[in-house]
């Protein structure tokens, strides 16, 4: 079984989570594409964040015509912050041994990923798949990458950056929507949406 995540504060979702979540899934033939909104985001400590319900209802809401997307409230039900391998962990122990998991990320929170906990584990949990934005570099996140220290090496043939797990890293491009959760939020603020 081939199944996707991008997770999120979701704060609030807005249309580009969804192509993303939409393109990739069908790009990659994914079974489904779990919607995952962070609890307790350890990144994100010091912003104003909507209760986790109204957050974790506005994801369903958005995604329900959807047949690949899933909502999971995984994180939500955990106390303490919401850590991605953990996420990653139980996503195994609740699918089984089958399973192929691939991580849809942005590459600007990519970049970060050297301050998550454990993320050198990350990458033999899961693929990533690191979605390519506006003013994206190839060689600078290649340097990026080998930083990271963990293994990966270029494979020519398939495209990818292999991992000694087997698991893969995918840099991919996407319908761009100019649109952000800040963007929203400011404009509600400003009663203009």
């Amino acid at each position: 079984m081939k199944l996707g995540i991008l997770g999120g504060t979701f704060n609030p979702i807005h249309l580009g989570h969804l192509r993303v979540a939409e393109e990739i899934g069908e790009d990659l033939g994914l079974t489904k594409v779990y919607l995952i909104p962070s609890g307790m985001p350890p990144h994100k400590p010091q912003k104003p964040l909507a209760d986790f319900s109204h957050r974790l209802e506005m994801v369903r809401l958005a995604s329900k015509t959807s047949p690949i997307l899933e909502v999971w409230d995984i994180e939500g039900k955990r106390p303490g912050l919401s850590y991605s391998i953990e996420t990653l962990r139980l996503f195994h122990s609740h699918f089984g041994s089958k399973l192929k998991l691939f991580f849809i990320i942005g590459a600007d929170a990519f970049i970060e990923i050297k301050t998550w906990k454990e993320y050198q584990d990350l990458f033999a949990y899961a693929s990533f798949v690191v979605i390519n934005r506006p003013g994206f570099n190839k060689e600078n996140f290649l340097t990026f990458l080998d930083s990271l220290d963990v293994g990966f090496v270029w494979d020519q043939k398939k495209k990818c950056s292999c991992h000694p797990s087997g698991n893969i890293l995918l840099n991919k491009d996407t319908t761009l929507i100019d649109i952000s959760a800040t963007q929203i939020r400011e404009m509600v603020a400003m009663k203009k949406s």
